[in-house]
């Protein structure tokens, strides 16, 4: 009870921010509305620069983020816990549906992918996890989620990223299908979208 205890009165201290700094809200609201468009921008991007490290990197995030979300969802079954803006007055900035607050989905997809590209791109998984941290405090900020709530998304983000990168190495059966099924996957690529430096050999011969 403590906990809950604060859990709520961190939450009222950063949700009360909204009125202290105004100018804040509208970038709270793109990341807590659209900010995962950015990750999902990005995934499209990995993915189509056509490097083999990038694509299993895409490739291990999503597998990650199906697992995480999987989780998230059997979670807010059987660990229901309502909105803040169900049982408390907030200043909500955003609408939502009356549904399971805890975890958060939001949290736990932005960690999943941003810690999937770190472990791959050190460098610039430190600028995606700066992303996922202020969607993440997005959520608190517009009133549709508990501190605790984000907290949780963001340990389970992280342990299904590492968890995934680790486990996929010794499945090796999974593995093995997800790699052939890369290698078709290219081959049809590059039957339809070849690469120029390809079709100016083909031309040549």
């Amino acid at each position: 009870m403590a906990l809950l205890n604060l859990d709520y009165h961190l939450f009222q201290f950063i949700n009360h921010l909204a009125v202290v700094y105004l100018f804040l809200n509208p970038i709270m609201r793109f990341l807590a509305q659209d900010g995962e468009n950015v990750f999902y921008v990005g995934i499209i991007f990995y993915w189509f620069t056509r490097k083999k490290e990038n694509r299993w990197m895409v490739i291990q995030s999503l597998v990650a983020a199906c697992v995480a979300l999987g989780i998230s969802g059997l979670i807010g079954d059987f660990l229901y816990r309502d909105r803040p803006f169900v049982t408390h007055h907030v200043i909500q900035l955003i609408p939502h549906a009356v549904n399971a607050s805890f975890p958060s989905d939001h949290a736990t997809a932005a960690f999943v992918i941003a810690t999937s590209i770190l472990i791959f791109r050190k460098k610039e998984g430190f600028v995606w996890l700066t992303l996922a941290a202020g969607i993440a405090f997005s959520r608190i900020w517009v009133g549709v989620h508990y501190p605790g709530d984000v907290f949780a998304g963001v340990l389970l983000g992280i342990f299904s990223a590492k968890a995934i990168h680790k486990w996929l190495q010794k499945w090796g059966i999974i593995a093995l299908l997800l790699h052939r099924g890369l290698v078709l996957y290219e081959r049809v690529e590059q039957r339809i979208l070849p690469v120029n430096g390809n079709k100016s050999k083909q031309q040549v011969g």
